[in-house]
């Protein structure tokens, strides 16, 4: 069987979240978190290696809560993501506390994979479908575009990724007659509205197609982009500002820049899966709900991994 990995990105503050490790509520009956249908998912489609994305402070945390468990069901690796594990010349501002982006995240990763993988946030769930299709994709035989990147992306339709606890931020996709990516543009605090939903910043609101689709951070990579992130990596470093204490580097905003530059050819995997997940403490009890409910439904079992 061909080695697939899932890079779960879990090293996020989670700001939002209020308090505690968003990452590490409980949401299942048995104590499940989301990370762990997240795994379940992944190793039914056929993944057969996790990899955690996670900071040296949470570490035993990981462990004790999810790895642990997961290490007797499949292989498990760790890799953290610093603040200060920046290329040779740079050095992190003394007053940033905000990790460097997504796109930092997976390349923590460069040396501990060899082999295609598939990329998530730790807090979403993103139901069965799409870890189907990006395993199929990555496994399957297919035509790969010559001198160019093959990538794959779940498509969502955005309609399915709302929260109704406050904005969201979402990249909005634009895709050819064929489903290959053309652009994504990374849209923030998009809300429910009476009409559906609009992205509100500066006072001004901008209405949103609900079938829109948008990209949930669920990628279907080659090992070789790492070597591309690294050389982005440094590149975005020298662009960042003096005094610029936020500023990330964005796995959607490298994939977008490589689409633009003809290195990279992206296939959007359509998928109907509603999303769900915890960005706001309020968003807690309503996955909690939606978890019971897919117990109910047969969908999963009411203790996980018993």
């Amino acid at each position: 069987m061909k080695k697939t990995s899932l890079v779960i990105m879990a090293a996020g503050l989670g700001s939002r979240f209020g308090k505690g490790i968003k990452q590490l509520e409980p949401v299942g009956p048995s104590g499940e978190i989301i990370m762990d249908y997240s795994i379940y998912d992944a190793l039914e489609a056929g993944f057969n290696k996790v990899v955690f994305i996670t900071r040296k402070d949470l570490e035993k945390d990981f462990r004790e809560i999810i790895g642990n468990r997961i290490e007797k069901l499949t292989e498990v690796e760790y890799v953290f993501q610093e603040l200060s594990d920046l290329p040779a010349g740079f050095t992190c501002p003394p007053d940033r506390v905000k990790p460097w982006g997504t796109g930092q995240a997976i390349l923590c990763c460069k040396g501990k994979i060899q082999e295609p993988f598939a990329v998530i946030n730790a807090d979403d769930y993103y139901g069965k479908d799409p870890y189907v299709k990006l395993h199929d994709y990555l496994t399957g035989e297919h035509s790969r575009p010559e001198g160019k990147l093959d990538i794959c992306m779940a498509g969502f339709l955005l309609k399915n990724t709302l929260s109704d606890n406050g904005g969201v931020t979402r990249g909005i996709c634009r895709t050819d007659d064929q489903d290959c990516l053309l652009g994504i543009r990374e849209t923030y605090n998009i809300c429910k509205t009476a009409q559906g939903a609009a992205a509100v910043n500066d006072g001004v609101s901008q209405p949103l197609d609900l079938n829109s689709r948008v990209s949930m951070n669920m990628w279907g990579l080659e090992p070789e982009f790492l070597e591309v992130l690294e050389e982005g990596f440094a590149e975005f470093l020298r662009g960042v500002e003096p005094g610029d204490i936020k500023k990330e580097y964005l796995l959607p905003t490298v994939i977008d820049q490589l689409i633009q530059q003809g290195r990279a050819k992206v296939n959007v995997l359509e998928t109907s899966s509603s999303w769900f997940g915890v960005t706001y403490q309020e968003d807690k009890q309503a996955v909690v709900e939606a978890f019971r409910d897919l117990i109910a439904r047969g969908v999963y079992k009411e203790k996980l991994f018993g």
